[in-house]
């Protein structure tokens, strides 16, 4: 027999979960002090996954919180020129992310319910902190000197409740004879009946209907990426900039090289990847663009070789290397930095397991 389900009604805080971060960042309940627990109410899988659900969009809060006051970044609304009516996103930037003359690192997670800060949603609420936000690598780049911009590229529209559209019954204007009008809206009426009592048991909670309105210019990864090159990363002042991209945001990296191939080559020193799901082939990147990557780009992929021994690919583009590990995250933990030289490609991409030890886990 099918439980009823509870009401998909739930807390907007951490305190109205009855959690929060301890002093390791790990997420742990105010009374007993134990892990998340996914599955709260036993064989109810759709109203466990939206509690799940509804509390990652509050650690999405946390994590911008946590960006503005303890990274001390700003967050930028864009488009820069957005009307006061039109749905709008936002970037982080370290003070002197436009100015730094030096060096600026770019960030880029992957896809899915990610959004700026974060690695892994599933690594924040079931690790710490350290593990699934990219929090470590913002202060740790600042505290040596560099500007900082996070992107948001998941971030590409708004949601809003879809407007109810009356549609007139039959019976409103038609020239039919009443007693035939009268049978249609009976068996009408009967197959409602029998369509709603099987929703109510396949879905006992309709949800509202909702409808997304599409940012402008960040409809998308790839269009997020060009947009704040554009507005931002081509405006800034830095001699050196660096990439580190995680899974699509690899894919996003390319798609932004092949529309502004002599922009990116001119200002961009070298990229790391993580699990990148770029593909040359399907992005349609022109020679040049694998000659460059195969010099100033790097792949650490998952796999149970060594850390840094080399991993064969199939693909005319950039070297991949093992990660040391199946599935992967860059991770800042029991790394040294030595960012007191000129930065340069070669230091970026040879010594970036003493720059950023990458640390995989499952995802």
């Amino acid at each position: 027999m099918k439980k009823d389900e509870p009401p998909l009604d739930f807390p907007d805080t951490l305190e109205g979960f009855e959690y929060a971060f301890n002093e390791k960042g790990q997420l742990r309940h105010i009374k007993t002090g134990e892990p998340f627990v996914f599955n709260y109410r036993e064989d109810l899988h759709r109203w466990n996954q939206k509690r799940y659900e509804a509390l990652g969009e509050i650690i999405t809060k946390y994590v911008y919180e946590l960006l503005e006051k303890d990274c001390n970044l700003k967050k930028i609304s864009i488009p820069v020129d957005a009307t006061e009516s039109e749905p709008k996103s936002f970037i982080f930037m370290s003070e002197d992310a436009l100015t730094n003359p030096q060096k600026l690192m770019v960030l880029i997670h992957g896809s899915g319910v990610v959004r700026a800060g974060q690695w892994a949603r599933r690594l924040i609420i079931n690790e710490d902190l350290d593990s699934g936000t990219q929090i470590p690598f913002i202060k740790r780049a600042m505290d040596e000197g560099y500007g900082v911009i996070v992107l948001n590229p998941n971030e590409n529209y708004i949601e809003v409740e879809k407007p109810k559209i009356h549609v007139p019954s039959s019976s409103d204007s038609s020239d039919e004879p009443a007693e035939k009008r009268e049978r249609k809206d009976k068996v009408s009426k009967e197959t409602k009946k029998r369509r709603d009592f099987y929703e109510k048991y396949r879905n006992p909670q309709r949800e509202k209907e909702m409808m997304q309105l599409y940012i402008r210019e960040n409809g998308s990864p790839e269009e997020h990426a060009v947009y704040v090159w554009d507005h931002f990363i081509a405006q800034s002042a830095a001699e050196n900039v660096f990439f580190v991209a995680h899974s699509y945001g690899g894919l996003a990296f390319v798609e932004l090289m092949i529309q502004r191939e002599a922009d990116v080559k001119s200002k961009v020193t070298a990229v790391a990847l993580t699990d990148s799901v770029h593909n040359v082939w399907h992005q349609e990147a022109g020679k040049t663009i694998r000659e460059w990557m195969r010099e100033n780009c790097c792949n650490w992929v998952s796999s149970s070789e060594p850390l840094d021994t080399s991993v064969e690919s199939m693909l005319p583009d950039c070297p991949r290397v093992s990660a040391g590990y199946w599935t992967s995250i860059p991770h800042e933990r029991k790394i040294q930095w030595h960012f007191g030289h000129r930065p340069s490609r070669a230091n970026f991409l040879e010594e970036l397991p003493v720059y950023f030890q990458i640390l995989y886990r499952s995802l």
